[in-house]
Parts: structure tokens; sequence; C-alpha cells
């Protein structure tokens, strides 16, 4: 069996399209910040990958990795992700085996998962009718709705964001696990400060509270923290999960399928994780092609906790691009059984998708990138406002 075509597919994100000479198709998902660079890395590899053997995952991976003297970065780790990914879909077709079964099959039978509210529907209650509907059993969102949070906050901001926490927990109940997003918006000391306002609220941990470059600053926050601290959908490949787990001392990691290195790489910073008493929460920064891939780690992964599903809207669990969506029963999803990932993609529907940058937004004065804070100084990401 041999690679003949390589497609990067501009579909709202960025998926990828691997055909063989056999007739199996594999399909990947890479991260969709800068879809249209990490589209062109995933072209440039595909010069190399075409007419080889797409069963020789950890060869190519290592060749796509190693054989530049500049490596590593997101848009190469994103493009190497979705690749290898659609790899183990083939590989998994070529055996009719899901893909969780050629990593030492199943340590469970379902998978526990969380919903992602977006921050413009947090005082709706459509999505709690859903919760209660599903008996979905975790939700995260951002207390800082909309916000940029300065290296140093004064009390009014912060206050807002712990009401936010209390009004969360108020309304879900205490049988309802309650995850924090902060997207890195905060200095360690203000990590730190609010981290030890909302621990009467007992979050199921606060995600990534500072920015994801400098571990020892992570560090300083999980040794004075009272709650448990996750963090790692910005981190890439054991090289830098190794640093992560040996230092910052975190609850939960949380790698990112679409971008951290694919299926096995995720395998082997869980295992890096097993031995440090570390739970494994992947992170979902794309939709259900992503989903179903992350489903295959968790399904044989003896520390995996929760899986961060979809965001509250429409087309999340698969409407649009799979032809048969996930399910959400009783806060949890079934594990695909079929070969390779599982799913079958709706090529017809999603040829009909436009494309979409999830990262640049048009005003009246054109482009513009990123948040910022009110004097104009350039910000940690913020939600942009609906």
């Amino acid at each position: 069996m041999k690679i003949i075509k390589v497609e990067s597919i501009l579909a709202g994100r960025v998926f990828i399209k691997i055909s063989t000479d056999e007739g199996i198709t594999g399909w990947g998902e890479a991260l969709g910040t800068r879809p249209q660079a990490v589209a062109s890395a995933v072209q440039e590899f595909a010069r190399y990958l075409v007419g080889k053997d797409p069963t020789r995952i950890e060869h190519h991976w290592q060749t796509m990795y190693r054989s530049y003297f500049w490596r590593g970065g997101i848009i190469l780790t994103a493009a190497i992700s979705g690749i290898e990914t659609a790899l183990w879909d083939i590989l998994g077709k070529s055996l009719d085996v899901p893909v969780y079964q050629l990593l030492g099959g199943k340590c469970r039978d379902k998978i526990r998962v969380y919903i992602t509210l977006y921050d413009r529907i947090v005082d709706q209650d459509s999505w709690f009718e859903m919760m209660k509907e599903k008996k979905i059993t975790a939700v995260k969102f951002c207390p800082f709705t909309f916000e940029t949070v300065r290296p140093i906050e004064g009390w009014g901001k912060m206050k807002k964001a712990v009401e936010r926490v209390k009004k969360m927990r108020e309304k879900i109940g205490d049988e309802t696990d309650m995850l924090i997003e902060c997207s890195g918006k905060m200095s360690p000391s203000m990590a730190v400060s609010f981290c030890e306002e909302i621990a009467p609220y007992h979050p199921f941990f606060v995600e990534e509270p500072c920015p994801p470059e400098n571990i020892d600053a992570m560090a300083q926050i999980t040794e004075k923290a009272s709650v448990p601290i996750a963090a790692g959908e910005r981190i890439f490949t054991k090289f830098g999960f190794v640093h992560l787990l040996e230092r910052a001392k975190l609850a939960a990691i949380q790698p990112d399928l679409s971008a951290c290195g694919g299926i096995m790489e995720a395998k082997k910073i869980s295992a890096m994780a097993e031995a440090r008493y570390v739970a494994v929460a992947p992170h979902n920064s794309g939709g259900p092609l992503l989903t179903a891939v992350s489903l295959q780690l968790d399904a044989c992964t003896p520390n995996f906790v929760i899986q961060e599903c979809c965001f509250m809207e429409s087309g999340t669990l698969g409407e649009g691009t799979l032809k048969k969506p996930f399910e959400i029963k009783n806060g949890h999803i079934e594990i695909p059984d079929g070969p390779g990932l599982g799913i079958e993609m709706d090529e017809k529907v999603l040829a009909e998708r436009p494309y979409m940058s999830c990262v640049m937004s048009e005003g009246d004065e054109g482009i513009s990138l990123g948040s910022h804070h009110e004097d104009g100084a350039v910000a940690e990401w913020a939600a942009p406002r609906p």
C-alpha cells in the first residue's frame, strides 16, 4: 500500500485527507490557528509522504520531525499531528480494527466528557437545559468574559470573575463538576490570588492560569494554589512535556492531539504523566473529528480522567461533519468501535463549508489580530465579543 495523495481541506478547521493506492482513506485534524500556514506545512510534508508506505507511522513521524535542522513549533507540530492521525486511521482501516486496539486495547468502556461554554452563552439557560437532558456531569467556562487581565489587576475585575464562578456553582449544584478556563490570562501572582478566592467553590481544575512559555511561572502557581491546576494545551511533543511534568507539578496535563504531535506522541506523553501520578485530560480546540481522535487515546490510557468534547453550539458533536454524529448519554460518549478512528466524514457537506479563519477579525480599520487593553496595549488572548 502506498500514499498517492495528501490534501489539506480548510473548512472552518484544517482537515487532512490522505489517500492510498488501495482505496483506503485516512483523516486527521490539525490545529486551526493560522490555518493557511498549517495547510502549507502539510503540503511541504506531502512531498516526502507521497509514494511511501502509510503504515510506517513512527518512521514517518521521526522523519518529519527530526530530518530538518529547524524543527518544532506550533505550525510544524500541528501539521505532523494531523498527518500522523490520518496514518493511524489508514492502518486501523487496513486491519479492520479501531486505533485503540493497536495501542493496547480499551482500559474503559465509555468516555466521560465535559462541555465548554462560549463566553457569549454563559448567562443563557439553553445550555443548562441541554445539560440536564443529557445528564452532563461537567462543564468548563471562562469567568473573565470578554475581558483582558493585566499583570496586576484591580479587585473590581477580579471580583466580577469570582462572582461568576460562584454563580456557576450555584446554578449547576455540587453534583456537577466545574472546570475553570483561564486561557493563560494571568501573571503568577494574580493567578494564585484568583485560585485562593475561588477555592471555596471547588473547581475540578483550573486550566492554564498563566501563559505557557515560562514553566517555572506555572510551578509558582501550583506550589501555592489550593486547587488542582491543569495545563499543556499549548505545549508540543514529549520534549516540551518533560519539562512541564518535572517542574510544574500539575494535577492534570492537557495535550491537544491536533498540535502535540498526534496519537502516538500523546500516548507517550500520557505514559510520562502516569509515572508521575498526573492525570490526562486531552484538550479539544477543534471539532468532532478531533473528538474522535481523542477518544482513541482516552480509551487506552490508564490515567485518563475527562475529555473536552465540544463547545456548546450546534454542529460540534458532528452534525455537518460526520455521517453519524456522537451522542452524549449520562455524561459519557461511547467509544467508537469501527475501524480506524471509527467515524465517517461527510465530504459532500464538508465541501460546501466556507473557509473561515479563527484568528483574524475584520473591522472598520481592516484586519486586526489579538486582544488589547483599554489603553491599546496588546493583551493575552480574550474571547471576541458577540
